[in-house]
């Protein structure tokens, strides 16, 4: 049963910041509420006061600057599935997104909720830390810029100080010959796996390799040594190099034993969706159809 709470809809992030600052923990940002209502009807949280952010002009919206695709925290996963931007200058972004949870959470459900709820078997913070996505955070009077890697702490756990709002994702491109693809498995509502590669080519050899692993352990990371196996490489002798680097993406998720499964079955499964992830993102270089 929901407990009453108090919901306050501010005009700007210093308000915003200021009603956080007042409240403490009692209170909490209200975005979409597709995590936090659940969690608070079954009696997990309770919050006195939310504060619904969505009222803040200018906080949701995306826009492309000088190729750099800047999304507003606020905005929602159907919209930016939709998005002619994305789907045409940041095509995995969009695919991931439309693989969200379901079209109802979609509709509601906000990019930078989902980041900021922080629950580990999610699937944006995997996909956005190989494009090397960087969040902007506010509070009254003060700002800062970090990269989004830094934003997860642990399961369901961020940086974000108590009076601080994630504002806006910035997601650079990624250089000429490159691609990305996102691949995720699950048999349960959430997925058990999700792994992110972003591939760069250049005279036929990997010019850069970019892996990210989450839904494993208690927060998607980087696996720069993982990395570091297929850089360099030429193009078409990436097999064995991709067997190493998906036992070291592996060990370095911190896998988790679960109802999702397993930590040696996760482990094996960063492996495989790593290579077919690999495949799918050299594809989209040579201009192939999607696989």
């Amino acid at each position: 049963m929901l407990r009453p709470f108090e919901l306050s809809e501010p005009t700007s992030v210093a308000e915003a910041s200021e009603l956080l600052a007042r409240h403490g923990d009692a209170a909490r940002i209200y975005a979409g509420g597709t995590e936090l209502i659940l969690a608070m009807k079954e009696g997990l949280v309770h919050y006195e006061h939310l504060v619904n952010v969505k009222t803040i002009p200018g906080l949701a919206g995306v826009r492309l600057d000088a190729g750099t695709l800047r999304l507003g925290a606020a905005t929602s996963h159907r919209a930016l599935e939709r998005d002619p931007l994305v789907r045409q200058h940041f095509p995995a972004v969009a695919r991931m997104e439309a693989d969200v949870a379901n079209v109802r959470v979609r509709e509601v459900g906000t990019l930078g909720g989902n980041l900021c709820f922080a629950e580990p078997h999610a699937d944006p913070g995997t996909l956005l830390q190989v494009f090397d996505a960087t969040a902007r955070i506010e509070k009254k009077g003060s700002a800062r810029t970090i990269p989004l890697e830094g934003l997860f702490v642990g399961p369901f756990e961020t940086c974000l100080e108590g009076d601080e709002l994630l504002t806006e994702i910035v997601v650079p491109p990624l250089p000429s010959r490159s691609a990305a693809a996102y691949l995720k498995f699950g048999f349960l509502e959430r997925p058990s796996v999700g792994v992110a590669v972003a591939v760069t080519l250049d005279d036929g050899h990997v010019a850069d390799a970019r892996i990210a692993v989450g839904c494993v352990g208690p927060v998607p990371r980087r696996m720069r040594e993982a990395e570091a196996e297929l850089r360099g490489k030429p193009r078409t002798e990436t097999g064995a190099a991709l067997a190493t680097a998906g036992r070291i993406a592996g060990r370095a998720a911190d896998a988790i034993t679960d109802l999702h499964g397993s930590a040696e079955y996760k482990e094996h499964l960063v492996g495989v969706l790593l290579r077919r992830a690999w495949d799918q993102a050299l594809a989209a270089i040579d201009g192939s159809p999607r696989r």
